[in-house]
């Protein structure tokens, strides 16, 4: 089995960060997890939703670049800052996977940059 890096090296605020965004290991492809960004930079300000669909969004991106989409997501793992944002965060997630969600762990913890949300997911697409 062979290691395929997916993607641009991630830079935030101009710092070249030493992880890969994605990387495919077989059939499955890995993404690091995610905290919403705009333009750039951390996205630090918005509502739980906004931010919600800013990581989603570039997760939909990441997941293009390894030839896969949402459907092929078989875990994700979530890590919100306030147990009040779940309501919020479980309305965008259900608009992103109406059908056949995939298997879903949430905690509530501090995270390493000022955001309400980050999320890594895990997606299998056998590759042809």
């Amino acid at each position: 089995m062979t290691k395929q890096i997916i993607g641009d090296p991630l830079v935030i605020n101009g710092r070249r960060l030493s992880l890969s965004r994605a990387v495919r290991a077989g059939d499955f492809v890995f993404l690091t997890g995610q905290v919403p960004m705009q333009n750039g930079a951390v996205m630090t300000h918005g509502s739980i939703e906004d931010q919600t669909c800013a990581v989603l969004d570039d997760i939909t991106a990441t997941l293009a670049m390894a030839g896969c989409d949402r459907n092929d997501v078989v875990k994700s793992m979530v890590w919100l800052t306030s147990r009040e944002d779940f309501p919020g965060f479980n309305a965008v997630y259900a608009e992103y996977f109406p059908e056949q969600p995939p298997a879903r762990s949430a905690i509530v913890n501090d995270l390493l940059v000022d955001v309400k949300v980050e999320i890594e997911v895990i997606a299998y697409k056998p590759q042809v």
